[in-house]
């Protein structure tokens, strides 16, 4: 089956420092948003340089939102006013639900001097932006990987369970 989509729009992603200095690149979230709804935020975070993300993102609120924070190289350890903490590797996922609202961090650490991840942010409807606060954290071995044509990987992210 072959699908058709037209392509109506490019935008070029803009260096931008979030958090307590971290250098990174916002893919879209500025005046894109009203565009793309329910997608809000999409930031993509990379560097070799140490100092330009160690800085992390300290105790900070959301509400309303789901975050989605996926880590390709380098680890952040997290923590949440509901009392989950972990940390993130290379390949793991964290699908955070502030809904009622949560104050969280998220505190990059120096693994070979690399950092690489995503995190994409989702408006949540109407109805379910006073739910509680909700938390999950994927770890990447417990993702399957499937090998399809060509070589190509693909890891399946099934929240779900």
């Amino acid at each position: 089956m072959t699908v058709t989509r037209i392509l109506r729009k490019v935008w070029r992603a803009e260096p931008t420092i979030e958090g307590a200095g971290v250098h990174l690149k916002r893919a879209f979230g500025n005046r894109e948003a009203p565009l793309l709804d329910p997608f809000l935020l999409l930031d993509d975070f990379r560097s070799d340089d140490p100092s330009k993300y160690l800085p992390g993102f300290p105790w900070h609120p959301h509400r309303g939102i789901e975050t989605i924070t996926y880590v390709l190289a380098g680890s952040v350890n997290h923590a949440d006013s509901l009392g989950n903490r972990g940390s993130l590797g290379a390949g793991d996922v964290q699908w955070m639900t502030a809904g009622c609202g949560v104050v969280h961090s998220g505190m990059p650490e120096q693994q070979h001097g690399r950092m690489r991840g995503f995190q994409l942010w989702v408006n949540l409807p109407a109805r379910l932006k006073l739910q509680p606060a909700a938390y999950q954290e994927h770890a990447s071995a417990n993702m399957p990987v499937e090998l399809r044509e060509g070589g190509v990987r693909v890891k399946v992210i099934d929240l779900r369970a």
